[in-house]
Parts: C-alpha cells; structure tokens; sequence
C-alpha cells in the first residue's frame, strides 16, 4: 500500500529550504497559472489549458536549423504504434550523437513536443539527433504502458541508428521530470534486457520514488511547482493505490541494483520534492561503482530552469548540461 507517515512525522523534518531570490519572484507570476497540488480533477484542465500549448514544426525547425519529421513505429507487442518526433540538425555531414527524450509532465500530461527546446538548446552547441518519443499517459494507460512504448521506440532508434544518422556508439536518453524518471527506467531496461548500449542518461529532477515519504517532500508541501499532493496524483494515476510490489521499471528508486548503468547527469533544486530522492540515486550509483554527476542548485523549484529561463541560476545549471553532454559524447 502506500506509505502513510505517521502523524508526528514531520516533527524531525526542518523547515523548508529558501527560494532563490530570482526565482521567488518568477514563482509569485508561476503560481497564479500552476498551483504547488495538482489533484486528479484538474488532470484534464491542465491537458486543456495554455501552459500545455505545443510548439508548432515552425517553431521546432527554427528558420531551418533542424528538419522536423515524425515516424510511426512499432510499439510494445500487441499495443498501437509509437510516435517518434525526430529533430535533425541542418547541414550534418557525418554521424551525430543521439539524443532520446522522453518528456515530463507527471505522467498525466505533455506530449513529444513537451520540453523538447530544451534539447534543441543543447544541439546547438553539442550537435545531436533528437528523438522525442510519444508515450500513452496515466491513468488512462497505467504502468507498465508508459515506459514500454519508450523501450519500443529506443529500441527502433538504435536499430535504425545509421539511417537517423545517429552514432549508435553515442546515443543517450534523457528526460526532465516524470521523463527523467523514464528515463532512468530505461537505463534500467536496457541493461537488464540487453537492450542498446547507452553512452549516458541525463536525469534532470527526475520523479523516481512513489513513496513520496522524503523529507524534501515534506518540506515541500503545498510550495514551489509539483509538491507533495501533486506527487501522489501523478503516482497514483501511475500505479493506483496498492503499493505492494512496484516495479522499478515504474519508479527506479525501487531498485535493488544501480550497478552497470551507463553515466549519469543528475540535477535538482535544493527547494522542491525531489531532492533527497535524486541526492540518494546518485550515491547509490556511486556506491554501486557506477558514475554520476550531481547538482543540487540552490534555492531551485521543480523545473525552475523551463519556467524561469533569464535567472542566473538558471543559466548555470544549463550551461552545465552542455558541459556534461560535451565531456560525454566528445563533441
């Protein structure tokens, strides 16, 4: 079942941690359009409403920089095609670095568009293929649906590596969020099913840990983006209520073994529900002898970086995801 807190639990948790000041003020105009508590009858609202608006192939192919195109694949044995939306730098020459997005939104909303600038952000500077892929959402399509229309469609991109000009030598995944908890599942998978080869996976405040039970998430409730109730909406959505026996497939920080994974990039904000799960992945794949990268930045809420691009915090924690990217892939 799911972990109930007792009720005098968060008497040993401390009082929250500060916003950053930039990003307060951002939060002051954010939270008039996305509460800190999504429940489940705000799901389709929020599906509806403006902040979901997608990028248009206009939009994505930026005065010609990337062709847009979109493939139809198979999806997981005996369920519908995948979406693929691929986003191919201009004038490339030679093989790139792959990059397998799967995007975030709680696993209730967003779709293959959702997020996928950010990427584009960093082919400019790492050039890349980017893969974003369409997954059937909670609660509608529970666990296992979302993670292994993600597999099926990492899967046909390592298997048509060379015809998306993609490096099978350096492909990662990467997702924000929800996404960065798939993809952290797919780690997983692949390695468990002797899948692709990943070169990395690039985590950035990945929701992992159904338990929602950290003192992060304690701290956070009712503040920031995507607090403690909107965890449990996206989880449950995800799983439902019995929390018996959760796959790590569905929420990684389940798994017992965080050994032969490929390099990780994790990061988070000090200020959001997140925190402590992510800290505690990365030190368990160190611990496991794996290799990761953490950030914690300060004073961060959840997906501070998309909702307050022009704050100097913000621009730090992007500029070391290329860094990253540019050690990883040698680019």
């Amino acid at each position: 079942m799911t972990t109930i807190l007792p009720p005098d639990a968060t008497s040993t948790v401390g009082p929250p941690p500060p916003f950053d000041l930039e990003l307060a003020a951002a939060l002051d105009v954010i939270g008039e359009q996305l509460p800190a508590a999504l429940t489940a009858e705000m799901i389709q609202p929020m599906r509806a409403g403006s902040l979901m608006a997608d990028l248009s192939d206009e939009d994505l192919a930026r005065d010609g920089s990337f062709t847009v195109t979109r493939r139809l694949v198979p999806g997981p044995a005996g369920d519908p095609d995948v979406e693929l939306l691929i986003l191919t730098p201009a004038g490339a020459n030679s093989a790139l670095p792959g990059i397998y997005h799967t995007h975030g939104g709680g696993m209730v909303i967003g779709n293959n568009r959702t997020g996928v600038d950010a990427l584009q952000d960093w082919a400019t500077e790492v050039p890349a293929v980017i893969v974003s892929v369409e997954y059937r959402l909670a609660p509608e399509h529970p666990h296992p649906a979302p993670v292994e229309d993600c597999y099926a469609g990492l899967l046909w991109t390592a298997e048509h590596a060379a015809e998306l000009g993609i490096d099978p030598q350096r492909l990662i995944v990467a997702g924000a969020s929800a996404g960065g908890g798939l993809a952290a599942a797919l780690a997983l998978l692949a390695r468990d099913r002797g899948g692709p080869e990943l070169a990395g996976q690039m985590l950035l405040c990945p929701m992992i840990d159904d338990r929602n039970d950290t003192p992060s998430a304690i701290q956070m409730a009712g503040r920031g983006v995507w607090d403690r109730t909107a965890n449990d909406t996206g989880w449950t959505a995800l799983l439902g209520t019995d929390r018996e026996d959760v796959s790590p497939y569905a929420a990684p920080a389940r798994a017992t073994d965080l050994s032969g994974l490929p390099p990780a990039f994790i990061d988070v904000g000090s200020a959001e529900t997140f925190r402590d799960e992510d800290v505690t992945y990365a030190s368990r794949i160190w611990q496991a002898g794996g290799q990761a990268e953490l950030h914690v930045w300060p004073g961060g809420f959840h997906g501070f970086d998309m909702m307050a691009p022009q704050a100097a915090i913000s621009q730090e924690a992007r500029a070391a995801r290329v860094r990253w990217l540019r050690r990883l892939l040698g680019a």
